[in-house]
């Protein structure tokens, strides 16, 4: 399988665009934004390194 470039991203979804996406579908729709709040939680909290034991806590 060729890797794809750069710019080959934009005329990918393009593309995906004009089959019928279904996430674009699905936007038509769904409000997503009522989960961004519990999402951006879930985020915050596996991104946060503090409440995670450090690598040295571990191995011990």
């Amino acid at each position: 399988m060729k890797q794809a470039g750069f710019f080959g991203v934009e005329e990918r979804l393009a593309r995906l665009s004009g089959l019928g996406d279904q996430l674009e579908a699905f936007s038509r729709t769904v409000d997503f934004e009522v989960f961004r709040r519990e999402l951006k939680k879930a985020i915050d909290a596996c991104s946060d390194t503090r409440s995670r034991p450090s690598r040295d806590q571990i191995v011990k």
